[in-house]
């Protein structure tokens, strides 16, 4: 188990110290039964946890077949991540494809121990891997408030523009989850620590590894990274990772270099 432990001289109470596990899977192609089933094996070895975090369509694969496997809010997977929280008294968060209506998304599903959900469906979707022939894109950001934490998930390719992902609403934690290949692991790492560093929040990447069924190599690379641009990755092997964040040390870096309160003030427009 991996640990970054910030040891700070100030008590913020239960809020303080927050354990997040992230699962760097080798996902099984298109195979949702048996992505669950590894699943259930590899969550069976976590400790305590606040929250647990799973890449980029983590039961099937970064798949363009949204037809096959897409499923709705109250399908399997979704109710497997309820089981789940509840099991762990955590929160829990990965992409899935998701029929809503008459669309279907890349969504992220944040799932409380309580079994309430938040989503984020992807904003940007990747043009060059045909996403946006077969997904329809969000238009709202989300910021979930657990345990007196804000998060802000986002999802791979919107990574790649900040101005999306920039700290308007004071969130503690971005989020990426991904499937972000092998031959773009510098961008993946430069990337994750600017946007940690320019919003002044700590940076929680997730990636898969192995190679997918269109061919693509992953290299995992799942991270954790401080707001001063302190990075901890966790290589390209399939494993599961805990961090430990410190509220006081997040906000005291914060007061002390108060970059946050020269921000621009802009409005993002988005296409409905």
């Amino acid at each position: 188990m991996l640990v970054l432990l910030l040891l700070i001289n100030f008590n913020f109470g239960d809020m303080e110290k927050l354990k997040i596990t992230i699962i760097q899977p080798d996902i099984n192609w298109e195979n949702p039964g048996a992505n669950l089933k590894k699943y259930t094996e590899m969550i069976s070895e976590i400790g305590t946890t606040d929250v647990i975090v799973f890449p980029e369509m983590f039961t099937t694969g970064f798949s363009m077949q949204p037809i096959i496997l897409k499923e709705k809010m109250d399908g399997v997977a979704v109710n497997w991540m309820k089981n789940v929280a509840a099991e762990k008294n955590a929160a829990v968060i990965g992409s899935l494809i998701i029929e809503d209506g008459d669309k279907i998304f890349n969504r992220a599903v944040w799932v409380y121990p309580d079994g309430k959900i938040e989503k984020y469906d992807k904003r940007h979707l990747f043009t060059m891997g045909q996403e946006p022939l077969f997904y329809s894109p969000g238009n709202e950001k989300t910021i979930v408030e657990y345990k007196g934490w804000k998060f802000c998930p986002l999802i791979c390719y919107d990574l790649r523009f900040p101005v999306w992902a920039r700290n308007a609403e004071n969130y503690d934690v971005l989020m990426y989850l991904a499937n972000w290949p092998a031959s773009r692991h510098y961008h993946w790492k430069s990337l994750l620590v600017a946007r940690a560093v320019e919003n002044q929040s700590y940076c929680i990447g997730v990636n898969r590894t192995g190679i997918d069924g269109a061919g693509l190599n992953y290299s995992g690379d799942s991270c954790l990274i401080s707001p001063k641009g302190i990075a901890e990755f966790t290589g390209e092997d399939e494993c599961i990772k805990t961090f430990e964040l410190s509220y006081a040390e997040l906000h005291d870096y914060r007061k002390s270099f108060p970059l946050l309160e020269d921000r621009d003030e802009f409005q993002v427009l988005v296409n409905e």
